[in-house]
């Protein structure tokens, strides 16, 4: 196979990507595009950001051989705790860089989407501590079922605008936030959370996730010596996943992307365009997007990001899905198997890897991305 480059080429991943949105924030974009090219290859903002990852987001996060879930499974499995980040997931490694280039960009405030809460608690962390205002937009149904970190918001300072448009879940909270952003263009940026929406979003939000993979590539080699067989992801834009799948795609590892059942994008939908790039979607035949009913809100989404289709349509990435009882399943597991609490998001990941218990060799080397902490989830897993 001949080497995958997931720089994109004018904006694409291949057929995936691009810019499809109002000519009102092609001025924005094009700063944006600009300003990024330049701060990804400056090492004065790569020091800065190194900084806060070391010192305020606690990384490197711990590569964790989870010895009681291996005897279970039937492998060697270890989890990439991006759990142990400060804010409780990987979202804070995004955040933060989006948050400093907000900052050469001299604008004041921030906004952004949050479903599960996780990218919301982020990015109001990173815009306490660098000095910026908040706006987190939240469907009124995800403020329901993630009351917790609607609530950490507020008391860091950052401001919840409910988002009642819609199925009130995280693509309504996109599309009100790109209309918060187009009317306050020129004061604000849009801090999208995921490898999702126009160019330059996806590469953006995978260039400050690329540490995930970076430091499993590392720790692996020097506890086992040896790449895995699998690495595991969950996602629905899939920055989770593109941040530890990039450092091993040109590798012999097998990639697995795990979508919940309710929402599979890759599994059951087809390539079309929404809320402003080219990708795989849930859709009708009118190519308006179909509502989605994962108990995971972060999975709660209708389409992949541009990187995830990408690979799909090459054939590098496996989708495999897994329903809202299988997550809820795995998170009762994993907390009695390994003492951790994992986000539903995450437990779709777990929830794949327990459903092949047996299968593998007692050799076979498995990497799951621990994307998430579920302290969140408790009351939704409580009631069930």
């Amino acid at each position: 196979m001949s080497k995958i480059n997931l720089t994109p080429k004018s904006g694409y991943f291949g057929e995936f990507g691009g810019n499809f949105t109002s000519e009102l924030l092609y001025p924005a974009l094009f700063e944006l595009r600009k300003v990024f090219s330049k701060l990804k290859k400056d090492r004065h903002f790569l020091k800065t950001y190194r900084g806060y990852l070391g010192s305020y987001a606690g990384r490197p996060t711990p590569l964790y051989f989870a010895s009681n879930l291996s005897d279970f499974i039937g492998c060697r499995v270890y989890l990439k705790r991006e759990d142990l980040v400060n804010g409780g997931s990987h979202k804070l490694n995004n955040t933060l860089g989006q948050v400093l280039l907000t900052k050469t960009l001299g604008k004041k405030e921030i906004i952004t989407e949050t479903a599960a809460g996780m990218n919301g608690v982020a990015t109001a962390m990173a815009a306490a501590a660098l000095g910026l205002t908040c706006k987190v937009f939240m469907g009124v149904r995800d403020m329901e079922r993630q009351r917790l970190n609607a609530q950490k918001v507020k008391l860091l300072g950052g401001e919840i605008i409910p988002v009642k448009r819609g199925e009130g879940v995280l693509k309504d909270a996109v599309s009100e936030a790109m209309v918060y952003w187009i009317r306050n263009i020129h004061t604000c940026h849009y801090l999208i959370g995921s490898t999702v929406g126009p160019d330059p979003f996806p590469e953006m939000a995978a260039f400050f996730q690329k540490i995930i993979g970076f430091e499993t590539r590392m720790q692996i080699f020097q506890q086992e010596k040896r790449l895995p067989g699998k690495i595991i992801a969950c996602g629905s834009g899939g920055s989770n996943a593109i941040g530890i799948f990039q450092a091993f795609v040109n590798d012999s590892c097998e990639l697995i992307f795990v979508e919940g059942a309710e929402s599979a994008a890759l599994s059951s939908g087809s390539a079309g365009i929404f809320q402003g790039t080219k990708t795989y979607i849930l859709q009708d035949e009118y190519g308006m997007d179909r509502k989605t009913t994962s108990r995971a809100a972060g999975l709660n989404y209708p389409a992949r990001g541009p990187q995830i289709s990408y690979l799909y349509k090459l054939g590098r990435i496996k989708a495999e899905t897994v329903n809202n009882r299988e997550a809820v399943a795995a998170f009762r597991e994993t907390v009695r198997l390994e003492g951790l609490l994992p986000a539903l998001e995450t437990c779709h990941a777990l929830a794949y890897l327990l459903r092949n218990k047996g299968k593998f060799s007692q050799k076979e080397l498995i990497v799951v991305n621990f994307s998430g902490r579920g302290d969140k989830d408790m009351e939704t897993v409580l009631k069930i």
